[in-house]
């Protein structure tokens, strides 16, 4: 099929957009098969959203699909942010000069193993909330954010000679599904704002009828596929038989989404958790599993980061505001911090008195790691969110807590400037300083932190993600745009390390991902 000239820049005609044509896409009135791959803006360095753009197109695609994390572009109430790394009408901007047209999935919910499944915390600060339903907490929220987002983005539909062919209506709702209005309200209050452009549902095998809409496209998640699936997909709208792969969907004329095409990195504490049999938070890479093999290509290695200070986190506390005291503990989200909003990320330091002995027991209201520090009567227990669910009905209940809260930390803004030099191995949490030393060329390298335990680094004020020696990663991603000609500044918050604190970086070409299909949206 030849479709060159469906391309952003080549329609001039906008009269019809994409439409469903018995059991294939039409667009402009021509018939158009999407080869579409997922890149998340968000998870990209925006200096390598144009590489990543090009790497699609290059591989044959003709559509990116990305999702819209509400929680990023809106982390507190009513303060919204549309620059920098989301800048979301630059990035959709940027497709459509690679040729590349756009599905955008603004959610609320997204899923995508990120924290809360992209929705800001702040929510949880009302008991009563019911996430993903029509409850007034909910909806309210959804509709001031939905203001700001989608006139943004609406000039940039088809229709308004931009690149935006569809939006896709939440994400797998299906497996929710606590709300049988819900679906029609986020579609109202898309088409109220003004998007005009063919809508979808996404679902996987199980879920598919419960996520339909009447008059709105299902597309199917490739998970969970049995012929059964086909039958209820056919009982909504026409469908073909497909159990085999990629080639054989080409080959019936399937449109297909790859998730993901590149899938980035989970930068600061953006990344979710799973739950299975127990709890599992995201690794901070978000690319794709690949095999071990043999790397020819040229590397330089750069020196070890050796840490030259660091300050105790006891030394840190009497710089900081006055502590929130409480009778009770209080979950993150309901601190008095950030205008109102709670804190989203990061640790707490919960501090009380004790007079007696005994045995401590969280009755697990610990949500997610806790490590306790005794000093003669005083008790103090530090508090670490590794990320909230990123789907289940459980989001609704997850709330991070441990009489007085001593610490809100979520970034290493307002550390005193009372470093100390490493003389001897800190004993307790810590702030680690070191300094990176490179030429000219910044490029992408990679910090290996042999010998540490658990913790967090941030790189010239930018927080790479969080470490683990427990694995499986073992490496974080240092892209070469965060890095400057000279000294660059390495901090570390961290329990101590169990050897010499060093770090090396392996600076190499950032390996492409290999991509992982799923999601065809078919007609």
């Amino acid at each position: 099929m030849n479709q060159t000239f469906l391309t952003p820049g080549s329609m001039r005609n906008r009269h019809v957009g994409l439409k469903v044509e018995g059991s294939n896409f039409t667009l402009g009135g021509f018939p158009f098969l999407i080869i579409a791959g997922t890149i998340h803006y968000f998870r990209v360095p925006q200096k390598y959203w144009k590489d990543r753009l090009m790497k699609l197109k290059a591989c044959g695609f003709n559509t990116v699909t990305t999702h819209v994390p509400w929680n990023l572009h809106e982390p507190r109430r009513s303060q919204f942010y549309f620059t920098g790394n989301l800048d979301l009408r630059a990035f959709i901007s940027l497709a459509s000069l690679e040729g590349l047209w756009v599905i955008l999935c603004p959610g609320p919910y997204i899923g995508s193993d990120l924290d809360l499944g992209g929705l800001p915390s702040w929510l949880l600060q009302d008991p009563k909330m019911k996430l993903r339903t029509t409850y007034k907490g909910f909806t309210k929220a959804v509709n001031q954010y939905f203001d700001e987002l989608i006139s943004r983005i609406a000039p940039l539909q088809y229709g308004n000679e931009g690149p935006i062919i569809a939006v896709q209506v939440e994400n797998e709702y299906g497996s929710y599904h606590l709300d049988k209005k819900y679906l029609s309200y986020v579609k109202k209050a898309l088409v109220k704002r003004g998007i005009e452009v063919m809508l979808m549902t996404a679902d996987d095998g199980q879920e598919l009828i419960r996520g339909h809409l009447n008059k709105v496209l299902s597309t199917l998640h490739m998970k969970n596929i049995r012929k059964e699936t086909y039958e209820k997909l056919s009982s909504v709208q026409i469908s073909h038989l497909l159990m085999k792969d990629v080639q054989e969907m080409v080959d019936l004329r399937f449109s297909l989404n790859f998730y993901m095409f590149h899938g980035g990195t989970n930068f600061g504490f953006m990344g979710g958790a799973a739950s299975l049999d127990n709890y599992l938070p995201m690794v901070t890479s978000y690319e794709v599993p690949k095999p071990r093999q043999p790397d020819s290509r040229p590397k330089a290695i750069y020196k070890s980061v050796i840490t030259l200070y660091f300050i105790s986190l006891w030394d840190v506390v009497p710089y900081l505001d006055q502590p929130i005291s409480s009778a009770r503990p209080i979950c993150m989200e309901r601190l008095s911090v950030n205008q109102g909003s709670g804190q989203s990320y990061g640790y707490i330091l919960y501090e009380t008195v004790i007079s007696t002995g005994g045995i401590l027991t969280s009755r697990d209201h610990v949500q997610d790691r806790g490590q306790g520090y005794k000093n003669h009567l005083t008790l103090r227990i530090l508090v670490e969110n590794q990320g909230r669910l990123a789907y289940g009905q459980d989001i609704n209940k997850e709330r991070k807590e441990g009489h007085d809260l001593y610490m809100v930390f979520d970034s290493l803004r307002g550390i005193p400037n009372v470093w100390k030099p490493v003389l001897f191995q800190p004993q307790g949490p810590a702030f680690f300083l070191g300094f990176l030393r490179i030429g000219n060329n910044p490029r992408d390298t990679f910090i290996k932190l042999k010998g540490w335990t658990k913790g967090v680094v941030f790189i010239n004020g930018q927080n790479l993600g969080r470490y683990w020696n427990i694995g499986p990663q073992e490496t974080l991603y240092l892209p070469g745009p965060w890095l400057q000609p000279g000294s660059n500044k390495v901090d570390s918050a961290t329990a101590p390390p169990r050897s010499q604190a060093t770090s090396r970086g392996l600076c190499l070409p950032r390996r492409q991902n290999a991509s992982l299909m799923a999601s065809p949206p078919s007609s």
